[in-house]
This record gives C-alpha cells, structure tokens and sequence, in this order.
C-alpha cells in the first residue's frame, strides 16, 4: 500500500533554500513505518525517509536516534494538530455524500474556522 501513496517526484532536500522545494517533498511517516526504507526507496529513489527509527534495542537505548525521533515528532504534531481541531472542534470526521463542490466547499471553510480557532487570542 505504501507505494500507492508515493508519486516517486519527492526528492531528499539538504537545505531550506534548495531549488527542490518546488520539485517535491520528503517522506514523513509515523512509527507504523517503521522498516519500510527500501519500500520508499524503490517507489521514490530520490526520497528523504524521515519515518521513526527504533531507538530501543536488548542492551542499550540508542539516545542520537531518539533526538532525531523526537525533532520528526514535533514536526509531525505540528502538521496534524489543525486536523484534530477539523474532526474533534468542527465535526468533520465524515465525508457526507453531497457532491464533489459541496464536500470541497465545505471543508474549505470549515479549514477557514479550523485557522481562525488555532490563531484566536
């Protein structure tokens, strides 16, 4: 399934002012990635893999790779969290059938309210 979700034009970006921006994107995953490397490499070889590694082994804790995690969490949180505030604060857990432009328009603005909510003060 995993290489479903990939277009293969994601390329690894070294630097923020990198021409490559425009061009594509790394992959971010969760922990249920976990060993999918080679999976993400054979659908996009140019790909950045920022999925969590194992940092826990039988007699040590891999501490390096546990700060790496932790920075690709904060990352991640920072993404989702307007997606949590769409389902759980607006109700949009659901796709209603109504047709393609009322379901687009509707999430549309409810992004809109879901912006508004993060930013009030």
């Amino acid at each position: 399934m995993l290489p479903e979700l990939l277009h293969g034009e994601e390329r690894k970006v070294c630097h923020p002012t990198d021409e490559d921006l425009s061009v594509g994107t790394p992959v971010w995953g969760e922990g249920g990635y976990q060993g999918q490397t080679e999976v993400i490499r054979e659908a996009a070889p140019k790909a950045q893999d920022m999925t969590c590694k194992r940092t826990r082994f039988k007699n040590y804790v891999d501490e390096n790779q546990r700060k790496k995690n932790r920075s690709k969490s904060s990352v991640r949180a920072k993404v989702e969290h307007p997606f949590r505030v769409l389902k759980r604060v607006f109700g949009f857990y659901k796709v209603r059938y109504r047709g393609i432009a009322k379901n687009h328009h509707r999430l549309c603005a409810n992004l809109a309210r879901v912006n508004l909510h993060l930013h009030r003060k």
